[in-house]
């Protein structure tokens, strides 16, 4: 491991990102530490929908900027994973199981509906565990924090009493951003009906701001009061949103750009109420392959489950980290780039000097403690030796790697070893059933027989350097349109796919004789799938 002390002279001029929003926080409190003891970070998650990778990059991307606060500070800090698990489910989600168990069961709070999965108590419970797995498998130093205990355990009755108190102020700030119907009807407080179980979107028709009571009229047409307190009523998101902030004296959370007027809503909210809104940071969305919002409910894009998958958790750490400001792709396709991006900063790390170290993303990843770089073998390889070897035996691919990297072990390699089986993996899921094989031209099969011929007269010891110059001039020497062609070629003819590897690198890792080999094969018209 690569570890030690961050200069606080160098976080101070550290230009990251994560540093730029820990100087916001460290503005706000001053000198010293809060009045609650600590900087209070918090992330919020809707457990509607099965738990999404979006989400999770919200607490990656909070997690950095926490531990880059921690560089510039002694004043403690905590993170909230927080869960609107008590919202009312108004529909049934389109990518989950026996959703009949659902349907009658609308309106209640997701920790008071059946879990279609079977396996937990609701289906608040079961998302929520599904969120916290994934925390839990990346390390994250956190603590979870539901919305349905806060509200019953009456952890903010004094900030509910508050809204009731600002009752009137409060709509004012909402009520301009709503149509006439609802404007009629609407009140921040959603009653929980004792009778359904229902949240319940009813008009409220008296307030008794001293018993801390409101009145509502239920679905049946009855007048009904109910304290404000203990669980028996919700608050409306931005409302809710404001509460949290106000009772729990939050001082940082970010949020997507959907949720800019959310935010300047919540925040007036919040200083009515007398609190002060947290600093914040809007990142931009995900979007899925064909360049559509990700949503919780219809489950496009890419999983948590799949991503780790086909891939390291630090891959996917470094995908949240890269231009949060900007709205990025997240489907198969991202993956092998950034697993090998990783590698070239981790390698990259060992050479920077204290302060380009706070600059390189795997800081932000792994803090002080970044793990030493192997540098044996890229992912791009990887997956390359996997398709044309066609198998899915690990001990297959070792057999060529330790031939081109004799010291390399799985027990002296780990993060190789990893990479071995995610590639395994994402071939048999991604490249495999995509791969098609073409018969070469004329005169790309006189070029791929000069190739056989140049390869089988290079010595053993060549390099992988010089093995990438004869492929170059191969291609020169044939009348081909361009290079480009020529390698597209190779890749389609050899590969079966229109992208891969640089062919020297790949020669060496795959063999001279295993590489002429697969070229004679192909000039036969046998390919590798067969």
């Amino acid at each position: 491991m690569v570890s030690g002390s961050v200069d606080r002279e160098l976080a101070a001029a550290a230009r990251a990102w994560p540093f730029e929003e820990a100087r916001k926080v460290l503005a706000r409190i001053g000198a010293g530490a809060p009045a609650k003891g600590h900087v209070l970070f918090e992330t919020g998650y809707g457990p509607s929908g099965l738990p999404h990778i979006g989400t999770f990059g919200e607490v990656v991307r909070t997690t950095m900027v926490r531990r880059a606060f921690r560089a510039l500070s002694d004043v403690p800090t905590r993170l909230y994973a927080f869960s609107d698990d008590m919202d009312g489910l108004r529909r049934v989600p389109d990518n989950i199981p026996n959703p009949e168990r659902i349907t009658p069961h609308l309106g209640k709070p997701l920790t008071a509906i059946p879990d279609p999965f079977g396996t937990h108590e609701s289906f608040g419970h079961h998302n929520n565990a599904r969120l916290r797995a994934f925390l839990d498998r990346f390390g994250f130093d956190y603590e979870f924090q539901s919305a349905t205990e806060c509200y019953r355990a009456g952890r903010f009755d004094a900030a509910l009493r508050r809204v009731l108190e600002r009752y009137d102020d409060v709509i004012a700030v909402i009520l301009p951003t709503l149509g006439p119907e609802r404007r009629a009807t609407y009140s921040p407080f959603l009653p929980v009906c004792a009778k359904t179980g229902r949240v319940l979107q009813a008009p409220v028709v008296a307030r008794d701001v001293d018993a801390g009571t409101i009145v509502y009229r239920d679905e049946d047409g009855s007048l009904v009061e109910t304290p404000v307190t203990g669980g028996r009523c919700k608050l409306q998101w931005k409302a809710d949103w404001a509460m949290r902030w106000h009772a729990l004296d939050v001082d940082y959370e970010m949020s997507g750009k959907d949720l800019i007027d959310s935010v300047k809503l919540s925040s007036r909210i919040c200083t009515i109420l007398g609190g002060r809104p947290p600093e914040g940071f809007t990142y931009e969305l995900f979007l899925d392959e064909n360049g559509e919002k990700i949503s919780k409910s219809k489950g496009n894009g890419l999983s948590v489950e799949q991503w780790l998958t086909y891939a390291t958790p630090e891959s996917l750490a470094l995908f949240m980290y890269n231009a949060p400001r900007k709205a990025k792709k997240l489907f198969f396709d991202v993956i092998p780039r950034q697993v090998d991006d990783y590698l070239d900063l981790l390698a990259k790390y060992d050479k920077d000097d204290r302060a380009a170290r706070l600059e390189n993303p795997v800081w932000h990843i792994h803090g002080a403690d970044v793990p030493a770089a192997e540098g044996h073998v890229t992912f791009g390889l990887l997956l390359n030796l996997a398709s044309v070897c066609n198998t899915e035996d690990r001990a297959v691919l070792w057999g060529f790697i330790t031939r081109y990297v004799p010291a390399a072990t799985p027990a002296s390699a780990p993060i190789l070893d990893a990479l071995v089986g995610h590639a395994i993996a994402y071939y048999r899921d991604v490249v495999k059933p995509e791969k098609h094989y073409r018969a070469p031209s004329a005169a790309e099969r006189a070029a791929l027989e000069d190739l056989a011929a140049t390869l089988e007269a290079l010595p053993p010891e060549a390099s992988a350097e010089a093995i990438q110059n004869e492929v170059y001039e191969v291609g020169k020497r044939h009348p081909l349109e361009n290079l480009r062609a020529w390698f597209k070629a190779l890749y389609e003819v050899l590969l079966g796919q229109t992208e891969g590897p640089r062919m020297g690198s790949f020669i060496a890792l795959y063999g001279k004789r295993e590489m002429i080999a697969l070229i004679r094969d192909a000039l036969a018209g046998r390919s590798a799938a067969a």
